[in-house]
Formats: C-alpha cells, sequence, structure tokens
C-alpha cells in the first residue's frame, strides 16, 4: 500500500565546488540500456537459511515489501548457494530444512529439506528461483524436488542445476572420480536439463550456468554446446563478488571508474546470452567472498550497490540478486534480527531510481570518480541520478557540482543518499539515510520525515551539489509542492 510522508522542502545551491556539466537528451541515446525488467534489484538467500529468514527474522518480510512499495512488484527472489548443492530432497519430512551445526555461526555440511520448504518459497508473493543439487549426483532426487516445485509454485521463475560448478572437484560424485573440466560441465548441465524438463514436459526453466566469475567456466562456452537444450533455459546466469574478503578496499570497490572495470568481462557473457535470444542475470553478488569482508556493512558498499545496479543493467543484465548468507554471521547482509545493514540503503535508492523506469543512459564516460544517469520513461526523462565515489572519511567533506542542461521544467525535487562517512556502519550507530529517512533496527519499517531537495532552473539548466560518497537522485517533473509519494 502506497503511503505519505511529510516532505520537507529544502532549496538547492552552489558551493565552490568545480562543476561537470552534462547536457540531458530529450530521448533515450544511442548508449542507453535495452529494456528493463520491472524490478530489477533482487535478493539471493543461502538455501538452509531460506526458512529462518522467512520466519524467525522479523526485517525480512518488511524489507521486501519497502522494496516492493516502491515498483509495484515483489523483488525477485533467488533460493540457493553452496548449501544447496549439499541438500537432499525428503518427501517424507514435514520440517523445512533439517541439519545439525556445532555453532551457530556455521553452514551445515549436509541437510534435508521437506515439502514445507517448497509450500514456503510458494507463500513469496515474487517470482522466484529455486536452486537445486547437482553436485551429489543423485538425479532422481533432483527430479522429485523439482516436480514438487513445478507443481506447487505459482511464483517459480526458474529452477538451478547446482551451484558455482566452476568449484566441483574430482572427489565431488558428479565427477565420478574424474577430473572436473569445462567440457564436462557442459556435458553435465545439458544431461541435467534434459533429464529434468523432460521428465516435467516443460521449456523454458532452468537458470543455466551458475558460474562463479568467467573462468574456466563461462556462458559463452556453455551456449556454444547447448544446441536444441536452449530451449529449457529460463535464463544464462553469473555470480560476481568483486572483492575478496581478505583483501577488501572500500575505495576501489565503490568507485565509479572502478566498478565499470570490474564489470566489464560479463559484457561477454551477456553477448551470448544474447545471441541465444535468453536473458542473463546476476543470480548471485555481493560485495566480497565469504559472507563479506570489513568493507561490506559500511555506506560505501551500499553506494557500490546503487552505482552496481546502474552500470549492470546498462550492460544488458536482468536482474542482480544480492545474497543474504548466514544468519549472525553475514557482513553483507542487507538485514538481520537486530540491526539493519547500511547497504539496504543503496538497494533502497537503487530500486526508486528505476521504479516505473524503461531505460537508462549513462551521461559520464565511466573514467572518472563522477557518475550521471538518464532514467527514461515513455521515451522521456523522468529522473536523473549523480554519484560522486570520491572516498570520504574525515575531515571536512569535499563536494562537487553538477551542471544539467536540457531540463523542461521551472523547478525539479531531488532526494539524496548520504551517511557521515563511506566507513559509516548501522551497528555502529552511524546510520545512513536516503531523503532523510532511516529503516529501523529489527523490524525495517521506515522511520523520520522524507526530505526533499528542490531547485530552480533556468533556461533549462540547473546546478547540483554532491557531496564525496554521496548520491542525488533527482526528479525531473516539476517540482511544486513539498508532498511526495514514496
Amino acid at each position: 500500500m502506497a503511503f505519505l510522508l511529510f516532505s520537507a522542502c529544502l532549496l538547492g545551491h552552489l558551493t565552490s565546488a568545480s562543476s561537470l556539466s552534462y547536457h540531458v537528451p530529450e530521448r533515450p541515446p544511442t548508449n542507453s540500456s535495452g529494456p528493463l525488467a520491472a524490478a530489477p534489484v533482487g535478493v539471493s538467500m543461502e538455501f538452509f537459511t531460506f526458512p529462518a529468514y522467512m520466519t524467525d527474522v522479523a526485517a525480512t518480510k518488511t524489507c521486501l515489501a519497502n522494496l516492493q512499495e516502491l515498483t509495484g512488484i515483489w523483488p525477485p527472489l533467488r533460493i540457493g548457494g553452496t548449501t544447496q548443492d549439499r541438500a537432499t530432497y525428503n518427501a517424507s519430512s514435514n520440517q523445512a530444512v533439517t541439519y545439525s551445526v556445532s555453532n551457530p555461526s556455521d553452514a551445515p555440511m549436509t541437510l534435508t529439506f521437506g515439502p514445507p520448504f517448497i509450500s514456503m518459497a510458494a507463500d513469496y508473493h515474487g517470482e522466484t528461483i529455486v536452486g537445486l543439487n547437482r553436485r551429489l549426483d543423485n538425479l532422481s532426487n533432483t527430479i522429485a524436488a523439482a516436480t514438487l516445485a513445478y507443481d506447487e509454485m505459482k511464483n517459480l521463475y526458474a529452477i538451478e542445476l547446482g551451484n558455482e560448478p566452476n568449484f566441483y572437484t574430482s572427489s565431488d560424485p558428479i565427477a565420478d572420480g574424474k577430473a572436473w573440466s569445462p567440457a564436462a560441465d557442459y556435458a553435465s548441465q545439458i544431461s541435467w536439463q534434459d533429464a529434468v524438463c523432460g521428465n516435467l514436459s516443460t521449456s523454458d526453466l532452468i537458470s543455466a550456468g551458475v558460474y562463479f566469475g568467467t573462468e574456466p567456466m563461462n556462458i559463452a562456452g556453455l551456449t556454444a554446446e547447448e544446441g536444441a537444450a536452449n530451449a529449457y533455459v529460463k535464463d544464462y546466469c553469473s555470480h560476481n563478488y568483486p572483492q575478496s574478503a581478505s583483501t577488501a578496499d572500500l575505495a576501489k570497490l565503490m568507485g565509479h571508474s572502478d566498478i565499470a572495470s570490474q564489470i566489464k568481462p560479463f559484457a561477454s557473457e551477456y553477448a551470448a546470452a544474447a545471441a541465444e535470444n535468453k536473458p542473463y542475470i546476476f543470480g548471485e553478488t555481493n560485495s566480497a567472498t565469504g559472507g563479506g569482508g570489513g568493507i561490506s556493512p559500511t555506506f560505501g558498499a551500499a553506494l557500490w550497490i546503487l552505482d552496481y545496479v546502474m552500470q549492470s543493467v546498462i550492460m544488458g543484465v536482468k536482474q542482480l540478486y544480492f545474497h543474504q548468507g548466514t544468519i549472525g554471521n553475514c557482513q553483507y547482509c542487507w538485514w538481520g534480527r537486530y540491526d539493519m545493514g547500511a547497504p539496504y540503503y543503496g538497494a533502497y535508492l537503487a530500486t526508486m531510481a528505476l521504479a516505473g523506469a524503461e531505460q537508462i543512459a549513462p551521461l559520464d564516460s565511466q573514467d572518472t570518480a563522477y557518475a550521471a544517469y538518464a532514467i527514461y520513461q515513455h521515451g522521456i526523462p523522468v529522473k536523473v541520478l549523480l554519484y560522486n565515489s570520491d572516498y570520504y572519511t574525515s575531515g571536512l567533506r569535499p563536494s562537487q557540482t553538477f551542471t544539467l542542461s536540457g531540463i523542461q521544467t521551472h523547478a525539479v525535487s531531488a532526494k539524496r543518499l548520504t551517511a557521515p562517512y563511506a566507513t559509516s556502519r548501522v551497528d555502529l550507530g552511524e546510520n545512513p539515510t536516503v531523503a532523510g529517512l532511516t529503516f529501523e533496527n529489527g523490524t525495517c519499517a521506515i522511520q523520520g520525515s522524507e526530505t526533499v531537495e528542490v531547485t530552480t532552473v533556468s533556461n533549462g539548466q540547473a546546478s547540483f551539489t554532491v557531496g564525496a560518497s554521496e548520491a542525488l537522485l533527482i526528479y525531473l517533473q516539476e517540482a511544486d509542492n513539498c508532498f511526495r509519494r514514496v
């Protein structure tokens, strides 16, 4: 249900910072994205934690609902990860999941799941990808689970057959004691696609690939072997974690040009999927491997999410599923039982920016610290997103002035994403804000009064100040009052 928040109107102002100038094209330019999904920002949940997220973590449903309020579409959900490839379906179990661990922060090495797991997935209102086991080489068991999911889940978007098979080894049952190679995996995937979809008498069902990175296995290699089996494929999927938890560098993570360089190798993966007329997704992604490093719960990671989403969808990625790992042992998670994570603020503004959008175009060259994006609906620009990725941790906050031309109204409004520092963390009492709003720890409820900044337009031109480690979302429609729908 949409709601109204009182908005404090602030007048935009100039500073002495040097100015960058961008013209907003009145129609989508040639470097625009293709048509955007209605909800590009999605969530991935580690397989064994999914039931607990949905029943034991109060913030989960509210955080997802907050995003749905912006787009009218529930965020797409993927249930999978390392533990999907350790899980065996037990048709007689009355438990969603069954496992044991010596420490609550650990992930189980083996687990079973029963029909209640699928019923819980079926209850989610958005499109859902379900990951099933391939590593254990129990094809009949996976077919049984896939059959239940296909029959019961009206929201089923796709099924994964295995998780990150580029990490399989000769000791895994699927390898049968032989070296696991790209050729072996391609043959295995295609064989399992045929078996699962053949038993279900369906096509267009499998989220294929599910590779971590682009080597040694990749989408381009898999599509070259798919042949007629491509009919079974719903989309092609890559996983992407820009950094290792042990060598994390926040300034590099959130840097605008660094993001462009990091995702560049995936352009060929998108092209391979597009050549087969299939969508391409980042089915699991987040800031750093292993549940995230010290950079992952920071505001800088929120800014990374924001810019990473924009650059990815321009490249052609349909949706990005940000992974939520082990509850209580997850640095990059957007929420938990007790505290919110700063990265959720970036996901929220990214969703807000793309809500209702049909295309997005970069206005900058993507080789500096400063980003500008024009966002289009019905062929006309409706929003502009500005991002200053200069790394700010202390002292007087520098700023950058962005001057936009080609604006057709007399005044525009804007909403700012900010925090005390790039290194700010919610659990340390340094909350970010989106247009002055915060999300309550433990519940994810929206708190505060919305702050909207109003800037006068003169001769089609207006200037905006964005501090280091900040972003600003500008609405190009006429700003005529202080009440805004979120």
